[in-house]
């Protein structure tokens, strides 16, 4: 398994689930992953959507040469491509 891989799983387990008592849908979040957040009417959708949006979030910060959070003392360094 690849260090990304391994850090993205390492954010996943992370993760915490709630019911949403006004509607009954499922809200996930990852502790220390600002703005990483998904709802939905399932809990395995709403794991899906929450992966999906940690890709994206970690390869927007990639992009934009910002600092990922270490998970687990798994850290994901942006290197220069020469």
């Amino acid at each position: 398994m690849g260090i990304y891989l391994k850090y993205a799983y390492a954010a996943m387990k992370k993760a915490r689930y709630e019911i949403l008592p006004d509607d009954g849908t499922f809200y996930a979040e990852i502790p220390g992953f600002d703005g990483i957040y998904a709802n939905s009417d399932t809990l395995e959708s709403c794991r899906d959507e929450l992966e999906e949006v940690l890709e994206e979030w970690i390869l927007l910060r990639v992009r934009l040469n910002l600092p990922l959070p270490v998970v687990d003392g798994i850290g994901l360094s942006i290197m220069e491509a020469v």
